[in-house]
This record gives C-alpha cells, structure tokens and sequence, in this order.
C-alpha cells in the first residue's frame, strides 16, 4: 500500500491512549483501532477531521505518501 497511517506515532506524541482519543473523536475503540493499525482501506474526511481537532495535527501528520519501488 503507498499510503501510510501514523496515527500509532501521532498518540504516542501526544501521549493519548485509544480509549481516550475514541470517546473525544466518537467512533468506536474497534473502528479507531483499525485507523491504527492501518487495516482500513479508506477513512471518511469527517473522521480524519475530528482526529485531526483532537490530536490537534494535520492530516500530513496522520497519513504518508510511498512510492511503490518497482524495477
């Protein structure tokens, strides 16, 4: 996948657990985990908001860019 989820490094930056950052944003601990994780293969833009507001970052913070290396 060329795109990357780093709210793991977000929350620990921010020294924020899942539980905490679950009930601020309002989605569900299993749905945030899967954010963390990067097990999802697409985030709605108000869910990415709503974690943005509360981490207090930008979506650059959040989500990274990798180019596929092919040869």
């Amino acid at each position: 996948m060329a795109i990357i989820l780093r709210l793991d490094r977000v929350m620990a930056d921010r020294k924020i657990s899942l539980n905490e950052l679950s009930e601020k944003v309002g989605i569900a601990n299993v749905n945030l985990s899967k954010i963390k994780t990067g097990k999802i293969s697409a985030i709605r833009f108000s869910t990415l908001e709503a974690i943005c507001d509360v981490l207090d970052c930008q979506p650059g913070d959040i989500l990274e860019f990798q180019r596929d290396k092919t040869e």
